[in-house]
């Protein structure tokens, strides 16, 4: 192992080397998606607070640095909820009509939805379909946007989404449904109709 290697090892383990191994990276990572120094600044100075106070429950299932950027998604994702001018709900059942409206008696859709073209790897790497992403994300109910990037950003398994949310194995499935579909309309809206 080389010396900046071993130091890396021994050092991310030690929340007082963080700014130093991770900070560029974070910042970069933020600003890339909230494009406002400052507020880069901010939320990737809210994301060591709150790797800092959760480090005890940090169980290692991922790299340090990992770990710091799945908190900084949050973070984004709470900064466009402050952001929108939208109403915080966190109203599920308000999502699961809206949700339900898209589908007929027969469980078939009432209106095809529209065909994704391109690579998806390709676009998600796009900042301006991550910037789209993250606001469709600040506009899902709390718990909702929640529970969906447990599964799909940071690729928790659903008895671990269970039991942090304290929720049944049937309820996350529904939550997450429920979470897509929102997601996927919100998308279809704000991105695919710009970019075909």
């Amino acid at each position: 192992m080389t010396d900046k290697a071993s130091f890396i090892a021994s050092a991310s383990s030690s929340p007082e080397q963080w700014v130093d191994l991770y900070g560029d990276y974070l910042f970069r990572y933020a600003l890339a998606r909230v494009a406002n120094v400052e507020t880069a600044e901010d939320v990737v100075q809210e994301t060591m607070m709150a790797a800092i106070q959760s480090y005890a429950r940090f169980q290692g299932k991922s790299s340090i640095k990992t770990w710091l950027v799945a908190i900084l998604k949050r973070k984004i994702v709470d900064y466009y909820r402050r952001k929108g001018n939208h109403q915080e709900t966190d109203d599920i059942e308000a999502v699961a009509s809206k949700v339900d409206g898209l589908f007929d008696e027969g469980g078939h859709w009432r209106s095809q939805p529209g065909e994704w073209a391109g690579n998806p790897g390709l676009v998600y790497e796009q900042k301006e379909f991550m910037n789209v992403l993250y606001k469709c994300l600040a506009h899902l109910p709390k718990r909702l946007a929640e529970i969906f990037m447990l599964r799909e950003f940071e690729d928790i398994d659903t008895k671990t989404i269970c039991e942090q949310m304290g929720i049944s194995e049937s309820n996350s499935w529904v939550m997450l449904y429920r979470a897509r579909m929102q997601l996927r309309g919100c998308l279809e809206e704000n991105w695919l109709t710009g970019h075909e």
